[in-house]
């Protein structure tokens, strides 16, 4: 875990790709109780941490996750969160060149519970939820491209799931479609920046993610 921004009602952290956000059934430390270790260490605080989950990234994915410190934030966090109001860049590695260079993607997508999997669509149906996301093609190396996503809704795998629907799975991820996984597990997908009004200074904040320590990576840094 490391700390990429924090004052009295926020912290960012930059997770990577083994950590789950919040406590499952495999009993790993989840990355809340980690950042509440660190708050309780650095504070000095007796008794418990209040420490609030506003949002999730998969387990394989990498990148930042914003974590509220105060019942305040975490209120106004899940609201903004909801509305839209917290933008969100993800950079994704694909082997396959999309079609077009940039694009809008638009699916309606059913999450199937029992294989923790989503499916997409091209039109509308039953039990679906619309899942919209901008993806733009910012740089290549000698077999892979890296891809700029926005997100405009946040549903479940929806990047993976919606990528891998127009033909360009993402690195490492054999649930929906890679022809291979990482040696580390990971999936090449990073929650690169996050943007938003402070829900209490009213500040801009802007963050921004190193990238994960691979040759792969490090091959798109420049």
């Amino acid at each position: 875990m490391q700390v990429i921004y924090e004052d009295n009602h926020i912290i960012i952290v930059n997770k990577s790709s083994s950590e789950i956000v919040q406590g499952d059934k495999t009993g790993d430390t989840p990355l809340s109780e980690t950042v509440k270790a660190y708050l309780k260490e650095k504070y000095q605080k007796p008794g418990n941490v209040f420490l609030g989950v506003v949002h999730r990234l998969d387990r394989p994915v990498s990148g930042l996750v914003v974590f509220a410190k105060t019942s305040k934030a975490l209120t106004r966090l899940n609201e903004m969160f909801r509305n839209g109001e917290v933008h969100k860049t993800y950079w994704a590695i694909v082997q396959n060149m999309p079609a077009s260079p940039q694009g809008e993607l638009v699916h309606w997508m059913v999450r199937n519970e029992k294989q923790n999997k989503s499916y997409a669509y091209t039109s509308e149906r039953k039990d679906a939820k619309k899942a919209i996301l901008e993806y733009e093609v910012i740089a290549h190396s000698q077999n892979y491209h890296l891809l700029q996503v926005a997100l405009k809704t946040g549903r479940h795998h929806q990047i993976r799931c919606q990528l891998a629907k127009m033909g360009c799975p993402i690195k490492g991820d054999l649930k929906y479609g890679a022809p291979r996984s990482n040696p580390d597990g990971s999936i090449c997908l990073h929650s690169r920046s996050v943007q938003f009004i402070h829900p209490v200074s009213k500040e801009t904040i802007y963050v921004e993610a190193p990238l994960p320590d691979s040759n792969l990576w490090r091959a798109f840094e420049s």
